[in-house]
Order: C-alpha cells, then structure tokens, then sequence
C-alpha cells in the first residue's frame, strides 16, 4: 500500500474485541508494507553491523602490512556505506508509510462508525472520547505499527551479529552473546510502572482537557454568574496534577534510558578487559579485538529500538483499548438491509407504542419525559438504540432497508443539532429533493435576525451565505443555532421529517411564525414534531400522546387540553398538586351536572 492510494476503498472488519487484538489486524493488514520495512532495515541494519569487521580487517591488514586485505577491506568498507545509506532512506519511507496508513485505516474505520451509529455513539460514548482516538490515539496506534518492522529488523540483526561473534572469536563472542539477551531484557521489569504511570498522566491530562473544554463552552454563562476564577481555580489544580503525573511519568523513561546507557557501557568495559587479556596471552589478534569491541559498540543503535518498541507499545495499548471499545459498538438493528435499496413512502407507524403518522399530514407528538421523546424519535429514523419491533414506513420495515435508504426517506433532527464551522453555504450544501432552495428554508426558519448576525459578525462578508460559522456556532444564541439547524433540516426535504424539539430556545413570537412557515413549506410531506408548547400543537394536525412507552390519546390540541388531563399536565406545566386539584373539580363538575340532569 503506497500513500497516494489513500483512502482505503475498504478499510476493512476490525477485530475489535481487545486493544491487542485490535494491533495485530492492523500489522496483519499492512503484511505486504511491514515485510518491504523488515527488508530495508535488515539492509541497514546489517550494513550497519558490518563496518566494525571492515575496520578490524583494514587495521589487521595494516598490522600485517598487507595491501591486498587493505584494499579489500577498503571495498567491503565502501560497499557497507552504500548499503547502510540506501537501507536508511528506504527504511524510512516504508515506515513512515505504514505509521500513515495505519493511522489512516483507523480513521476511516472510526467515520464509518460514527456514520454507522449516527446520534447513538455519543449515547454510549462521550464525544470527547471519539475525538480523541480520531486525532491522539491514531497517532500512537501508528507509531507502533511503524516501530514495529524496524524492532524486528533490529532483533533479527542482533541475533546475526552474536551467532557471527561467536564463530569468529568464539571466546568474546559467547560473552558478547550472554551480554547482549540481559541488555535487551533488562528493562522488562521497570516498564508495567511505566505504563501505568504513562496511563495516569494521560488520565489526567484527559480530564483537563474536559474542563478546559467545558469551560470554553460555558463562558456565556460563566461570566452572567461571575463563575470564571472558580473554574479557573479548578483547571490550574487539574493542570498541575498532569505537570506532577507527567514528571513522574518522565522519571520512569529516564530510568529506562539512563539503564539502556549504562549497561552497554559495563558491557563494553567487559568486551575490552576480556579482549586485552586474550590478546596478551596471544589468543586473539589486534583486528580480532577491534573487530568486537567495535561490534558491541556499533549493537548499541539496534537496541535501542527495543526501548522503542517497549514505549510504542506502552503508548499504543490504552489507544487501541480506546479505539477498540469505540469500533466494538454496533447498532441495535442491521446496518446492511435485507430489502433492496428503496425510498417507500406512505404512513410511518410504530409498532412498540402505536404511533401513527399519517402520510402527507403534520403530527405533533407529547411526551412527559425528554429522554423517552429522544429514543422515539430515533426509533421513527430507523436506527433505534435499543432492539425492538422495526418501525413501518408505508408498511415496510425501515431495520429491512439498506442504511442508506432508510436516512433519505427519514430524517431525525435531534434536540441538540451540531453546526459546523465553515460558510453558511456550506452548513446548507446537504443531499435536497431540489424542490426547496435555501432562501425558502431560511425563510421557513425565520433566520432574517441570524442571517444580519452572521454577516456583521463576519468580516468582509457581504452575502450571508458567504458568513462564517464558528465552532458549533458558538457566537450564536441557542435559538439562533435551532434556527439555523431547523432551516437546514428543511432544505433537505426529505419524506419524513422528525422533528425533536426544533424550538425549545425560541422565544413565543418566532415560534408561532415558525409553526406556521413549517406547516406551509411542508405540505403534503409527512412531518412528525415532538413538542410541549401549546403554539406548536395548535398548528399539527393531529396531536398523539405518549405515556409509558405508548400511544395513550389522539386528537387534536384544543380537544386534548380539555378533556385528557394527563395531556393537559404536560402542555400546561401543572404541578402534581394542580393536577389532583382539577381533577377533583372535574368530577364536582359532574356530580352538579348529574344532579341538575336529576
């Protein structure tokens, strides 16, 4: 796999169920990159080790005044060059390859997910959490994906170089080979304290970045209530608990380092005591020693890419835990559909609570409880959080379409709609039937306010299209943002619309003009609203109640205000008090009607 052939066509069906499993299918992907790498290194590494034996050949050719051995020593000297420079550049182009397509493979599995699962994944994970494996995890999860073929090149050139030790002077080679296997394994007991101290500093540092985060949203509302020094106070703490996690952390891989200096140090003051004596005693030649000492000192750049290694995999296990629990989560009902790809229309109708909503009319839907009205509306859209009975669109089941066919026939706007940054034209560049433009959308929205809003909030933005968004538009009110989602929703025109609170943050004569701009632009389509405000209800054509997970009363808003007092609590905010108290003059109301009847 070359860089330009990025992004994958498919990238694939993770193995998602461990952080270590998850690595392997990532190495197991990229065979073909990592096999090109482990050649390249091996070329350099080899090349690499093989200088000292040319230098202890050319010293041992001057020693015997040999000017054959010393040309050819010269050769072999230039050939080794050569290979260790070629072996170098390529090495790093094929790891660097595999860091970025591994990372790349992550990412696209990670969108696939997240379009897959739609509203439901920041139900079951945090958004932060997404957004860090998508920009942090990726990075480490590639790191070692690309140390990986270099460690093995490493480990395989450090097993070459003792048994090439060992038959060339089998006296420092055995120690040499005894030496070697102690300094690789050496750090082995240090590094679960590593990890774990690493995890707390990025547990830590996850959490500062949650409040910084939350602070920055919040700081409308902060400075209304004189809140800033409080949480200011609160992330200088947070902030010096992650400087304290990281010196700890750095402490541990400083130890580890100073121990990966330290004892190919002994072991080369070894090497050498050892040689000296040998050559004294006339075992060994000049060159010999040369040739060894020169060896131990060279193996020193292969080992350390075993602390790599060691620091990739300490880095990248939590990633890929993280990685893994996210790509692990599935939806409730089938993703790929049994039916043919097709957009039905007709009545929508829930099986698990009755709902009906007539094709072509306006339904507005109450429920007392927010929560229960946000799952409904996503069972209504086809992806329903939980497993159930499928909801029926002109009497077919949306879980039997094909992802895709279900979200263009049924669009849900959930109650807290993301806006984001970039043009007004481009929040509305959304797939449209065409039979509605924007100008008739921002209209229906009753966006005039926030199109003046954006344009003087916008430098050199004359056209409101052309006026920037900030970051989930955090320049605007809420009721501008709702505005401005609802207008976007409308432009899309799809056969359903499901509405989830569309105008909580709206003020009461914005949304009286947005109840009936709606109906109008939406005539003929089917519309599904949930709501409590009385303006809204009164323009639906037929009001449905939700209590308990069912459909309880149907009708029409001033019907159902009069006569369902469950309906009446909802809509007009009664208290449990208010409610027992009118239920009790209703059934006075009756008793004097009876009796005058009598």
């Amino acid at each position: 796999m070359q860089i330009q052939d990025l992004p994958y066509p498919d990238p694939g069906v993770p193995d998602a169920r461990s952080g270590p499993r998850f690595l392997w299918w990532l190495f197991r992907n990229q065979l073909r990159g990592q096999l090109k790498s482990l050649a390249w290194g091996l070329l350099h590494f080899l090349s690499v080790s093989a200088l000292p034996f040319c230098v202890g050949l050319a010293v041992q050719a001057v020693v015997d005044d040999s000017g054959r051995r010393l040309a050819l020593a010269g050769g072999l000297l230039a050939l080794c060059c050569a290979g260790q420079a070629i072996g170098d550049t390529f090495l790093h182009r094929t790891a660097v390859t595999n860091w970025i397509t591994a990372a790349a493979r992550v990412q696209q599995l990670l969108a696939h997910k997240a379009a897959q699962l739609g509203s439901a994944l920041t139900r079951r994970v945090a958004a932060g959490e997404v957004v860090a494996v998508s920009t942090g995890d990726v990075e480490k999860i590639g790191w070692f994906v690309e140390a990986w073929s270099r460690f093995t090149a490493a480990a395989v050139t450090v097993v070459l170089v003792c048994v090439g030790l060992v038959v060339y002077e089998p006296a420092l080679g055995a120690v040499v080979a005894v030496g070697l296997p102690v300094l690789a394994l050496s750090v082995l007991p240090l590094l679960p304290r590593a990890t774990r101290r690493a995890d707390f500093q990025r547990e830590k540092a996850g959490r500062a970045t949650e409040l910084a985060s939350d602070t920055v949203a919040g700081l409308r509302v902060l400075r209304g209530i004189g809140g800033e020094e409080l949480f200011l106070d609160r992330y200088r703490r947070a902030s010096q608990e992650v400087r304290h996690a990281a010196v700890r952390s750095a402490r541990m891989w400083a130890l580890i380092s100073a121990i990966q200096v330290l004892l190919p140090g002994l072991l080369m003051v070894a090497v050498v005591w050892y040689g000296v004596q040998l050559a004294r005693q006339g075992r060994i030649g000049v060159g010999e020693l040369v040739t060894v000492y020169s060896s131990v000192m060279v193996l020193t750049y292969p080992l350390r890419h075993f602390e790599e290694i060691a620091m990739a995999y300490s880095f990248s296990r939590p990633s890929a835990k993280r990685a893994a629990r996210v790509l692990s989560l599935e939806r409730a009902t089938d993703t790929v559909g049994s039916r043919a790809a097709e957009v039905p229309s007709g009545d929508l109708y829930d099986p698990a609570t009755g709902l009906l909503a007539p094709s072509g009319r306006f339904t507005a839907v109450v429920c007392g409880d927010p929560d229960t009205a946000g799952r409904l509306a996503e069972r209504l859209g086809g992806h329903p959080s939980e497993e159930g009975a499928s909801v029926l669109l002109g009497g077919v089941p949306l879980d039997e379409l094909p992802l895709d066919s279900a979200r263009t026939a049924v669009l849900v706007q959930d109650k807290d709609p993301v806006l984001l940054s970039g043009s007004l034209r481009e929040l509305l560049d959304v797939p449209a039937s065409g039979d509605v433009d924007a100008a008739k959308a921002l209209a229906a929205a009753q966006c005039g306010d926030v199109l003046t809003a954006l344009v003087q909030g916008s430098l050199g933005a004359e056209d409101p299209m052309d006026a920037r968004i900030t970051e989930r538009g955090r320049s605007l009110s809420g009721g501008q943002r709702q505005r401005l989602a609802l207008a976007r929703s409308l432009l899309t025109d799809p056969e359903v619309l499901v509405l989830d609170e569309p105008t909580s943050a709206v003020d009461s004569h914005t949304e009286a003009r947005i109840a009936e701009s709606v109906r109008e632009l939406r005539a003929g389509r089917t519309t599904v609203l949930f709501t409590s405000s009385p303006l809204l209800l009164d323009r639906a054509d037929r009001v449905v109640l939700v209590h308990d997970g069912e459909v309880v009363a149907v009708g029409v808003h001033r019907e159902l205000v009069h006569q369902d007092a469950r309906y009446r609590a909802v809509v007009t905010r009664e208290t449990d008090e208010e409610t027992a108290l009118n239920g009790v003059l209703e059934e006075l109301d009756e008793l004097t009607e009876i009796e005058e009847t009598a």
